[in-house]
């Protein structure tokens, strides 16, 4: 392929020589002339390492040079990565001036092109800016999007220091476009790394970028809130972190990272406020677990603010345990919700097919009799007859044709808290997608 990169920094310096390595002829773009005389020269615009040798090596077989001539860079090429920077501004949003100059150039040089053209934004840009950069190029070149032209959000994964490794062996590759002969063109240019091509819509492949980093600066601070624990009652941290680390099946699986309800049970909840407590009798400051209980107190509160916009007073709870196939509800977050409601003068029905009343003993028939005696009347054993008389249904668990029962049921309004569908209906909500 014939490549043109826009922005020869980090991101760009990189791109530049490990895709002219991999086999393409690569241009480089740029406005500072310093940049462009050192690829130019055979030398990379910073420092990284081997990145030096891949542009010596890829500049002296003749595969890449750079330029500050936007338009022959882009008569030369079929293909257009942008990587100019996205400095935050003063109020730290996003500057996002660099990527919408290079659409401004793209767009009057399409202009004058005949071939179709394909523009792939690598450069951390929040979700919208895709389609942005479409409506600018259209609207100065003449060209309309996915007739003439494609755009795909492909973003990086580098880190400073070993980037070029990284290149090579990123976690996966990221493709977001509305254009499916985009999305094979560039999957194709990244046959030879050892990584999955994921092909997801435009604004995740926008977003995922943030999520990632906020991510590690959560576990940097989780760990460093650990350590400062520890450290004030003599306990070595990184041992302990080891032995979190080590833990492959909860502590680094997938198995809590899906958005839905708020946790509960016994142990989630008091363990946590036990370490919270730890660190303050120790004078520790740890803001991130303090906060933690306060964002789980905001789930719940989101599924009342659901229900409560819609004007019914009819309420059918699916599952009531703290988590599915238990019928442990205490501490449970919905019999949080049911109480709420309750008191508001809602009608409940509950249909849990792990709870049967007549079974209950010790702290869970307890726990019925001090916090809500009347549960033995709202409890049904058919979930048809709580749907029935429920004008909203709660779904915190998975039953048998829930879409068909979704469908089925177009005048009652189905809140889901547990992602039971990936389709859209007119009577169906999710918790946070």
């Amino acid at each position: 392929m014939r490549i043109s990169i826009f922005g020869l920094g980090y991101v760009g310096c990189i791109s530049l020589g490990c895709l002219a390595k991999n086999g393409h002829f690569m241009i480089g773009v740029d406005v500072n002339e310093i940049k462009v005389n050192l690829i130019n020269q055979g030398l990379p615009t910073i420092i990284e390492k081997d990145i030096d040798l891949i542009i010596k090596e890829q500049y002296e077989k003749g595969n890449l040079y750079a330029t500050t001539n936007y338009r022959e860079a882009l008569l030369n090429t079929d293909i257009t990565i942008i990587c100019v920077g996205t400095p935050s501004t003063d109020n730290g949003h996003l500057n996002l001036d660099y990527i919408f100059e290079t659409a401004r150039q793209i767009a009057t040089v399409l202009k004058e092109k005949d071939s179709f053209h394909y523009i792939a934004i690598r450069s951390t840009v929040h979700p919208g800016t895709n389609y942005k950069v479409g409506e600018i190029i259209e609207n100065i070149s003449g060209k309309k999007r996915n007739e003439d032209f494609a755009i795909i959000s492909n973003p990086e994964f580098l880190r400073e220091g070993s980037a070029v490794y990284d290149y090579y062996n990123p976690p996966y590759t990221v493709l977001g476009s509305d254009n499916e002969k985009a999305l094979n063109i560039m999957e194709d240019i990244y046959k030879d790394i050892n990584a999955p091509v994921i092909k997801v819509d435009i604004e995740v492949a926008e977003i995922i970028k943030y999520i990632n980093n906020s991510f590690h600066a959560l576990k940097i601070t989780f760990a460093n809130e650990i350590g400062n624990i520890c450290k004030s009652i003599g306990i070595d941290s990184h041992q302990v972190m080891e032995l979190v680390t080590l833990d492959k099946q909860l502590n680094l699986s997938p198995y809590y990272l899906k958005p839905g309800f708020a946790f509960g049970g016994s142990c989630l909840p008091k363990d946590l406020k036990g370490l919270r407590l730890i660190a303050h009798d120790n004078y520790i400051n740890v803001p991130l677990l303090d906060g933690i209980e306060k964002s789980n107190e905001n789930q719940k509160l989101k599924v009342i603010q659901i229900i409560e916009k819609i004007n019914s007073k009819n309420i059918g709870i699916i599952g009531l345990s703290f988590k599915p196939n238990t019928d442990d509800f205490r501490y449970s977050p919905l019999v949080e919700v049911a109480e709420h409601f309750l008191g508001k003068g809602y009608n409940l029905f509950i249909y849990d097919k792990n709870l049967n009343l007549s079974n209950l003993i010790g702290v869970n028939k307890d726990y019925i009799q001090k916090n809500i005696p009347h549960l033995s009347k709202l409890l049904s054993k058919n979930i048809d007859d709580v749907i029935d008389k429920s004008d909203i249904i709660i779904i915190s668990q998975k039953f048998n044709d829930i879409e068909k029962c979704i469908e089925k049921y177009p005048n009652k309004y189905f809140v889901d808290l547990i992602r039971v569908t990936d389709k859209k209906y007119s009577n169906y909500e999710g918790i946070c997608w």
